[in-house]
């Protein structure tokens, strides 16, 4: 889905980040990409799988947006935008502006991230699977590197604990390696409340979980990233 920081008629509002965005949002060296599958779940109109499909083995995004016709999805995509530009403009004084320096960039970042998703999802539709969290479509250990943005608590008002436990379980099985998820501060603007206990509980099943600090801020604050490295169990003899 990719969402973002505002209340919309639908339950969410659909727009993408560049490559560059992610980067930043996810802290990722071309080591991290390089030589591995990854995973843009609730990828939306982003542009992230596209670039990313040149530099490593494999790169799919998972989101319930896909399955449609790309001229279909092109004239929803506009409106979100706009939707969002006209947002910020509004409530501008509520975000860090050291990345984008304004909200008209942060317009063009947007339409750049939907073109490019565009033009990738109708020139390889197989990089674009329909699904959602908590239930993948994916097999156990499919990827090495998965990567949730701007959706995981961030909903905090309509995605409960259960769900966000669920889905980073899931997103466990899928990853084989590890799990990165930003931001972690709701559409209030402060840390989700289901940050810890998700956390322990992940711990819990046995997955080494961390925070870490990233170089991008949008929302005051909201500096970190959730690391999961996911545990497996050991064969015995």
């Amino acid at each position: 889905m990719s969402n973002e920081e505002f209340e919309v008629e639908a339950d969410f509002l659909t727009i993408g980040r560049t490559f560059a965005e992610y980067r930043r949002m996810f802290d990722l060296v071309a080591d991290d990409i390089a030589g591995r599958a990854v995973l843009d779940c609730g990828g939306g109109a982003g542009a992230f799988t596209a670039t990313a499909a040149e530099l490593a083995d494999s790169a799919v995004a998972v989101d319930p947006l896909f399955g449609r016709p790309a001229g279909e999805l092109e004239p929803e995509l506009d409106d979100a935008i706009e939707y969002n530009v006209d947002q910020l403009r509004e409530k501008r004084g509520l975000f860090v502006w050291d990345f984008y320096g304004d909200v008209e960039t942060r317009g063009r970042y947007l339409r750049a991230a939907a073109e490019r998703f565009l033009a990738d999802y109708a020139t390889h539709p197989e990089r674009y699977v329909a699904g959602a969290l908590p239930d993948l479509p994916f097999g156990d250990d499919a990827v090495g590197l998965a990567l949730v943005a701007n959706l995981l608590f961030v909903y905090d008002d309509r995605l409960d604990r259960d769900f966000h436990l669920a889905a980073l379980r899931d997103l466990a099985r899928v990853a084989r390696e590890e799990v990165r998820v930003f931001p972690l501060h709701s559409l209030d603007r402060t840390r989700s409340a289901f940050v810890e206990p998700v956390a322990e509980s992940l711990r819990a099943d046995g997955h080494a979980v961390a925070f870490r600090e990233v170089p991008y801020e949008f929302q005051p604050g909201a500096t970190e990233m959730l690391v999961v490295e996911p545990s497996r169990p050991t064969q015995s003899g």
